[in-house]
Order: C-alpha cells, then structure tokens, then sequence
C-alpha cells in the first residue's frame, strides 16, 4: 500500500506552462468556440425542435469545460502561491478572458430567460432529459434579467469591480503574519498556525492566539471594512436596485434553487435552538473547571489533562479511505483517485490560501482538494471533510458540466456526512477518555457548523440592511456583539474585541449568505446519517442516488422524493434532536 506524504498538487493535466504555445493554443480555441457561438444569435426561434436546441446546449456544455480549465488552473495556481505575481497576473488575465466569453455567449442565456413563450419553454424543457431543472431554474430569473448590453457591461465591471475587492481582501488577508510569544520565544506564523492555538490547552495562549488575530484585523478595519462595505453595496444596487430582488438574501435563495420559506424555517429553528448550545457550553466549563467560558476558551480542548493525539498525514489518509469504505467501496475508490491523481495540496507555505476546499472543474477531470494539514484531530475531520466534496462530485460525474455541482444548500451534505462516518469509525476504535474528548470536539464542530453559520447569516441579513441605509464600521461591530451575546445568552463571557470579528470571515466577502449552507447542509447530514443508523446497508443507495443527482433536481424536489420535507421546521428540529443526544451524552460521560 502506498504511503501518503504531505505534498503540492499537480496541475499539468489542467496546462503545462502558461507561457508555453500550448497554453495559448487552449484559449484561442476556447475563443473561436465562442466566436462561432455567436453565430447562433441569427438562428434562435422558439419554435426551433429540440434536437437543434439540444445541440445549442451540447456546445454551451464544451465552453463550460474550456473556459472552466484554463479558468481552474489560474484560480488553483494562485491558492497555492497568493503571493506570486505569475500567479497573481495570470489569475486577473483569465478573469478578464472569462468575462469576454460569457459576454459572447450571454445572448442564448438571455433568450432562453426572456424570448421564449411559455408554451415553447415547456415544450423544450420536456425534452431536455437531466438539464429540464436547470432550464427551469433559468427561467425563474427571467425577472431579474437585465437586456444584453446591460448584463455586458455588469460582466465586464465586475472584474474590476467586486471580483477585484474580493482578490484584495485575499490578498491583504493572506500576508499577514502573526507575531505571538511562545514560551520565550515570539514566533512568527500564518493565520493557519496561530489558528491552532486557539485550541491550546493554556488559557492565556488561547487568549493572546485570539488577540493577536483580532488586532491584526482591528488595525487594518479601515480598509477592510470599507472593501465589505463596497461588496455589500455593490450587492445592493446590482440585486435590488437594478434587478429588483425582493432582498439581499433571497438573491442566494434564488441562485441555490431553495424556497424562502425552506431557508426561514432553517433559521429560525437554529435560533430557538440556541440553549442546546448554551447547556454544552456550561457542560464544558465544568469539564475545564471553570465558572463560566470566556469566547478565549469556546474551542478549548475539554480534558485537558488528556493529552490530544497527534495524526500522521499517512495514517489520516488511510483512516478517513476506511471510513468511506465501511459505508461503500465505491466513495472509497472516488477519494483514492485523488490522491492517485496528485490532486492534493496539503503541505503548509507561507502564502498559500488559508483553510481548506474542494474545487471541481468539470465531470471529466477527478476533483482538486486544498487543506492545510498540520496533525490535529480536526485536520483528520477537514480531510473527511473535503474528500466528501470531492466523493460528491464524482458521484455527479456522468451528469453534465451544467448540473453536476449541487445546489449550494446540498453541496455541504456529503463533506458532513463523511465526517460523521469518519466519528463513527474512530469511535469504535478509542478509549472513554478519548472518546470524551472527540464527542466535546464533535459538538465543538457541530456548533461551528450549524448555529455559528446560522448566526452568521443573521448577522449578515442585519448587516446588508444597515449599509444599505448608511453606517460606520463600529456601528456594524455592534450589531455583530449583540448578534454574539444573543447565540451565547449567560453561558458564555462575551468580551468586546469580539466586535471586529466579522471581518475576519471570508465567506462575508467572498460569497455573501454563503454560510447557512454549512447549517443546511450539517443538519440534514444529521438526519440521513439516523436514517443510516435505522435502515443500514439498505440506505446506502437511497445515499449514492441523492449525491448522484447533482444539480438536477430542485433540493426540495429531490429530498421529498426520498421522504424529508426541509421546508417545515420538524424537519430542522430532527437534526437539532440528534445533537441534543450528543450532548446528553458528553454529559453521561463526565
């Protein structure tokens, strides 16, 4: 059996040298594809047969891939070295090529929302086999659509518009470097590193790992807060000025295929669930001997005196290919194939991005994972975490480029749900004490997951609304205080250099609303994970079916098929009844 080493991933299936004559032959024939898209433009008629129609999409499907490689391989370039200005220039250039071609063949998408008649619409989505919900889909925008000349000029601002923000705040972000005194010693670290500290066992290591973070950001919150103030606005007066959204998150809800209604009931459920957490968060500070949790100690390792296991990179790859197995051989063999492909980068570098991610390209090409592996149990559980992406994906690949990516709600469920398996795999292999500590961990993680991402989105729903009216950076602190104090009630010290965190988060930026899908996602991973428990082996392909629909099917249309209704509140409490049991049973333990 091969051993697995901490490694760069290999890119070349994607381009060799994006200076060679190669490269350039790619994106001349990506543009001549589009040049000859265009002459389409003179043929459109709604009453066209499907078969001329289904021959427009096959060609709309080959652009995708084209643009979605060469476009792939700058964006992985650039994660792996934000500080290259190779990368840096290559990244900006194919953006701008990639607006050139949706500019050339925005016309189809434009026809397709706006020109053709109802009854021609569902004549053609009748025939179009797996890609009718995502015509339908397309339809539904048909309101919000701008004529052609507008939608150019969007496309053409918004590379050095928002993407360019959003490329600044990564860039800015990704230099810091965090100076922290460890022992005698200070010690120079990524965010990555300082982050694992906030984990340390040391109350006054946690604090300094959090402080030195927070006034990081806190010294740069002028421009910082000025670049989300511009993406919110630019939000605002694209969504709901010009297009005429009903409000800045039904903008993602649209985008995501979900109801309104799903996405109210799943937030309300979080916040009236709150004092699940809250009775955690006590249980925990009992188990550190402590009074009360300051937010310093929310992710501290609950036993402390039980020294927390350290993984190889070899053995975490192996543990989480056998809890994919135990479940089906056939995800095991989909994560394998990206190790087999090189397709993973998990060695640490200064500059390379922060965090961890799954990016697939096209259903021909075996997903790209980034993580950060530094040895923690939680980096074993980022890893099942990804794969489970990359597993989802390749569930999807028989789909087209068009609908194998999952709605954004759905496509955190199969990364949760391998995690759970990955828990229940480790579980079966470790003592009491060790189990004490990943069962606090698990509910740590949980509570990330599910009621953070949902108080994030709450705050994010207030803060769209307050920048839209006009405000200051402190007065949006504020509001992120109170929407603190209001997850956390009594059970948890919340001290006020907490107020600038919502700087630090990058889905604030990168995707705005992004974050109840983490919520969505972990709580329906709950509850097929107890469908799992009840049915066994018989679930696993009512399991496969889910993931292998990829963007097919509407995520209320696909799970009522397989029995779940995600647009009443019961179906949320299901998921939160699941971590309650886990927390009675932390309690049972101690």
């Amino acid at each position: 059996m091969s051993e697995y080493k901490l490694d760069r991933w290999d890119l070349s299936e994607l381009a060799k040298d994006p200076k060679s004559p190669a490269f350039q032959k790619q994106i001349r024939d990506l543009e001549a594809l589009a040049k000859k898209f265009e002459k389409i433009k003179l043929k459109l008629e709604p009453k066209m047969s499907s078969k001329k129609f289904m021959s427009i999409l096959h060609e709309v499907e080959e652009i995708s891939e084209k643009m979605s490689i060469i476009g792939g391989y700058a964006s992985l370039s650039y994660s792996a070295d934000t500080q290259s200005d190779e990368a840096t220039s290559l990244m900006t250039r194919m953006s701008k090529i990639g607006s050139e071609i949706s500019n050339k063949i925005l016309f189809f998408d434009l026809w397709w929302k706006t020109q053709v008649d109802d009854k021609n619409a569902k004549r053609l989505i009748k025939d179009s086999g797996e890609l009718a919900e995502y015509l339908r889909h397309k339809r539904l925008f048909a309101k919000y659509a701008l004529s052609e000349p507008e939608e150019k000029i969007i496309n053409t601002l918004d590379v050095t518009g928002i993407s360019a923000l959003v490329k600044l705040y990564d860039k800015m972000t990704s230099a810091y470097e965090y100076k922290m005194k460890i022992g005698n010693k200070i010690k120079k670290m990524t965010r990555e590193e300082i982050t694992n500290y906030i984990r340390s066992t040391n109350p006054k290591i946690r604090e300094a790992a959090y402080k030195t973070i927070l006034t990081k950001y806190t010294e740069n919150k002028g421009v910082i807060g000025e670049i989300y103030q511009n993406i919110v606005l630019n939000w605002k007066d694209e969504g709901i000025e010009i297009r005429g959204y009903k409000s800045p998150i039904s903008m993602r809800n649209i985008g995501n295929d979900v109801d309104d209604k799903t996405i109210e009931s799943l937030l309300t459920v979080c916040k009236r669930n709150s004092p699940v957490f809250q009775k955690f968060f006590m249980q925990k500070a009992k188990m550190l001997k402590m009074k009360k949790l300051r937010r310093y100690d929310l992710y501290a390792p609950a036993a402390a005196n039980i020294k927390e296991k350290n993984y190889q990179y070899d053995k975490s790859v192996k543990i989480v290919f056998e809890s994919l197995r135990r479940f089906s051989p056939k995800l095991e063999e989909f994560a394998k194939k990206v190790f087999n492909e090189k397709h993973v980068d998990s060695s640490i570098r200064v500059g390379k991005r922060d965090g961890a991610f799954c990016s697939t390209l096209t259903p021909k090409i075996t997903p790209y994972v980034l993580v950060n592996f530094t040895g923690k149990t939680r980096d074993v559980f980022t890893l099942a975490h990804e794969l489970g992406h990359a597993v989802h994906s390749q569930t999807a690949q028989d789909r087209s480029i068009l609908v194998q990516d999952a709605p954004l709600p759905l496509a955190e469920t199969a990364s949760t749900f391998s995690e759970l398996l990955l828990y229940d795999n480790l579980s079966d292999k470790i003592t009491d004490d060790e189990k004490k500590i990943m069962l606090s961990e698990k509910i740590d993680d949980l509570y990330a997951t599910i009621m953070r991402q949902s108080f994030f989105t709450i705050f994010e729903v207030a803060a769209h609304e307050q920048i839209g009216k006009g405000t200051t950076i402190d007065e949006i602190s504020k509001t992120y205080i109170q929407n603190l104090k209001e997850q956390f009630g009594n059970s948890v010290a919340v001290s006020e250099d907490f107020a600038i965190e919502w700087i630090c988060i990058p889905h604030f930026y990168h995707t705005p609303f992004y974050c109840y899908a983490y919520s969505f996602g972990n709580l329906l991973a709950l509850s097929l994970f107890q469908r799992y428990k009840k049915e066994g082996m018989d679930f696993v392909s009512s399991y496969i079916n889910i993931l292998a629909a990829g963007g097919s099917k509407k995520p209320e249309k696909l799970l009522a098929e397989h029995g779940f209704d995600i647009s009443s509140q019961r179906f949320w409490q299901e998921g939160f009844d699941y971590v309650e049991s886990q927390v009675k049973a932390l309690a049972a333990l101690n």
